[in-house]
């Protein structure tokens, strides 16, 4: 977020990046609560695109709610980089453990 924020000349102070945040924040604390109740394993990849989904459909109706506006772009690069950093390292450790598992190490 500050990386945007910077890029975009909005400054970097703490309320401006927590203004930012805070609709995404809110979107994962709803999507963990929803893995939580239907009791999925939190580090399955179905938990992380639940997760994932709901922070950025959540966090971009808020914005839009609070008047912080959204753009295609804007949502596209939030997609990308959440499902980069919340998918990317369960899909690594699925492949490390598959791998690790063909080789025959324990």
């Amino acid at each position: 977020m500050a990386i945007g924020r910077s890029v975009h000349d909005h400054g970097l102070s703490v309320a401006g990046i927590a203004s930012t945040a805070w609709p995404f924040f809110s979107g994962g604390a709803a999507g963990w609560i929803a893995v939580r109740w239907t009791r999925r394993p939190g580090k399955s990849f179905g938990a992380g695109i639940e997760v994932c989904v709901a922070t950025v459909v959540i966090g971009m109706v808020l914005r839009v709610v609070s008047g912080q506006g959204t753009a295609v772009a804007f949502v596209a690069v939030a997609f990308g980089f959440l499902g980069l950093t919340m998918l990317g390292w369960r899909l690594a450790v699925f492949v490390f453990g598959y791998l690790r598992s063909e080789s025959g190490v324990s």
